[in-house]
């Protein structure tokens, strides 16, 4: 299809999984749409993960409703057979994506209905436009990093595997999910590690025979939104090894080296907070009180779940936490490398609408923004804790698509003309 001049009611920009999801649904409506990716679907599951990285919940659950993986339900399937799935879903409803496409602007336009969207293929008239680019646009490095250019630092988007890195030892900044993950594969290739811990929320993978995924959704937690201006933990969970509970100390006790949160770098000195020990003991209490959600469920409802009174069973203290490290001199430690699991924020250049607020952030309430015709999809919470995942990206999406087709059938209705008085 021949882009430049073109005229659909709906341009999709991004051909993830939200963009993917969006366009199922407005293909089932009927809506004339194209969708913009500017390299390849699901491109980000291809090349911006480290190699070994699976999916974080189990295929029978993260997935779309109209197709299942081909690997066993229980399985947490490599990033790759993500991006399959994803290619072969659009190809499976034939979906209009367009790759190779980059978004250039989108604006209002003015004195007349709709947006002007420029691509590196031609322009565009559309009614209504649908940011799918997710949440992970730009990855962020806190100011506090060190400015040396001959240092080696990474953000976790840019790692790969252990074997990149420089010899010796290997500082990782993030209790997330990717921070977790990145500094327990670098401590089993036999390299030493530093964990740089703040506040995070590692809930069980499994308990009782269920994975969390199946907790969260009878639990009502997928349903949870984070207050405004509320702390936004770290998820410390993961799919690694076919699904293992995380534990900080069994870490520590497996030679990871675990630090509070990194306040600075001066000159050859890495500083510390003091907080290791309250952020271990706010992710016991999550853990807790989930647990103690999960059996009050199970007892209401007469469930059949064998008990797991082992998972409350909390180890020592190791040593860096009695202890802390409040310092560390980089050449006595032989830190040679840094990984920044420390997230992404928002890029939305090409977007010059009246859509977001002071600090360039999206502005909408359930992915429908104050700018009439414009939409964004794949943001976390954007509906609840289930949006950032691929599961809970498909539902979001079909609420967008309902909502623009009921704009789209009043932009179409037509008054009944009034029939003609008899003349007196």
């Amino acid at each position: 299809m021949k882009l430049d001049h073109l005229n659909v009611d709906t341009v999709v920009v991004g051909a993830g999984q939200a963009g993917v999801a969006m366009s199922e649904h407005l293909s089932a409506l009927g809506i004339s749409h194209v969708v913009l990716e500017k390299h390849r679907i699901a491109e980000a599951w291809r090349t911006r993960r480290w190699d070994s990285l699976v999916a974080n919940g189990p295929c029978w659950h993260d997935r779309f409703p109209n197709m299942e993986f081909k690997a066993d339900p229980d399985a947490f399937v490599h990033h790759d057979k993500v991006a399959d799935y994803f290619e072969q879903y659009a190809e499976k409803f034939s979906l209009p994506i367009h790759t190779g496409v980059d978004v250039q602007k989108a604006f209002k336009n003015k004195q007349k209905k709709g947006f002007t969207v420029e691509t590196s293929e031609g322009t565009i008239q559309t009614q209504r436009i649908v940011s799918a680019t997710g949440a992970f646009q730009k990855a962020v490095i806190p100011a506090v990093a060190p400015k040396n250019p001959d240092f080696y630092q990474i953000h976790s988007d840019q790692y790969k595997n252990p074997e990149q890195l420089p010899e010796g030892a290997v500082l990782v900044i993030g209790s997330g999910s990717s921070g977790v993950q990145i500094a327990d594969e670098i401590n089993r290739s036999g390299r030493k590690v530093y964990l740089s811990v703040g506040q995070h929320e590692r809930p069980p993978r499994n308990y009782r025979g269920r994975d969390n995924v199946w907790w969260l959704g009878v639990l009502g937690g997928w349903d949870y939104m984070r207050p405004d201006n509320g702390p936004l933990r770290g998820l410390a969970v993961s799919g690694a090894h076919g699904g293992i509970n995380i534990d900080f100390r069994a870490l520590a006790n497996q030679g990871v080296t675990l630090v509070g949160m990194t306040q600075s770098f001066n000159q050859q000195k890495i500083q510390f907070a003091d907080d290791l020990k309250t952020n271990l003991d706010i992710g016991d209490e999550v853990l807790m009180q989930f647990l103690d959600d999960a059996d009050t469920y199970v007892q209401n409802n007469g469930l059949d779940l064998p008990p797991e009174p082992e998972l409350r069973q909390q180890l020592p203290d190791p040593a860096c936490v009695t202890s802390p490290i409040l310092e560390l001199d980089m050449s006595e430690a032989n830190i040679t490398s840094v990984i920044w699991a420390s997230g992404f924020s928002y890029d939305f250049n090409w977007l010059q609408v009246n859509a977001f607020d002071e600090q360039q952030r999206p502005k909408h309430k359930q992915g429908i923004s104050p700018e009439r015709g414009v939409y964004f999809l794949g943001l976390p919470y954007l509906t609840g804790r289930g949006s950032s995942f691929i599961w809970g990206v498909w539902h979001d999406a079909k609420h967008i698509a309902e909502h623009i087709d009921i704009q789209r059938k009043y932009h179409l209705y037509e008054a009944p003309k009034s029939p003609l008085k008899d003349s007196a």
